[in-house]
């Protein structure tokens, strides 16, 4: 696909949408017009420069947005950007619930597009949190000392995979919630498998 241009692969995504159609397509025209290139990843229309990911637009039942996947390394000087859940460490959105937002900000939402292009170019990274600064559980602590084989295969598992378990561990506020998760997904953690697998 060349950059700038609409990939009739993606037309279905808007032609399909029951919700947000307009906003959509001033989004996709505003992204387009930033010379990125239109893809498909995710379910969702994502646009590259030299396939590296920009943006993404995608849409919610309160709202639309547009994702910039290393939005926390952007200046973001309006204070538009928001941090979708306290756990995602590089993505932020732009969230818009009608075309007059998106259109009275088109100017604005270019600023920042080509703001993460620059990012890519100069090959910036979000510098992630590593596991080992998440806290793991009591719960999976105590079942770590009962089944040693337990430790050694969560250890095993990739970063996100174990990051994924040790946030869904941590989540529940009663301690017999965690535990019943933990329990719940031990097989899962012994056969190498995350939490979505």
């Amino acid at each position: 696909m060349t950059k700038g241009e609409r990939n009739p692969k993606i037309d279905p995504f808007f032609s399909k949408a029951k919700k947000w159609k307009e906003e959509f397509e001033l989004l996709r025209n505003i992204v387009l017009d930033c010379e990125l290139t239109e893809e498909f990843k995710w379910m969702h229309p994502c646009y590259t420069f030299q396939d590296k990911n920009i943006v993404l637009i995608h849409g919610f039942k309160e709202y639309c947005a547009l994702l910039f996947h290393k939005g926390a390394l952007l200046k973001d000087p309006h204070g538009i950007l928001i941090q979708q859940t306290e756990n995602v460490q590089a993505a932020r959105q732009i969230r818009f619930t009608n075309v007059q937002e998106i259109d009275e900000m088109q100017l604005i939402l270019k600023t920042y597009i080509d703001e993460a292009i620059e990012v890519e170019k100069a090959g910036l990274q979000v510098n992630y949190k590593k596991n080992t600064e998440y806290i793991i559980p009591e719960e999976l602590q105590n079942k770590f000392v009962e089944i040693p084989d337990l430790k050694t295969a969560f250890e095993a598992l990739t970063p996100g995979r174990q990051r994924a378990y040790i946030l869904h561990f941590s989540s529940p506020k009663q301690s017999k919630t965690r535990e019943s998760r933990v329990e719940k997904y031990l097989p899962h953690i012994l056969g190498g498998k995350g939490l979505d697998d």
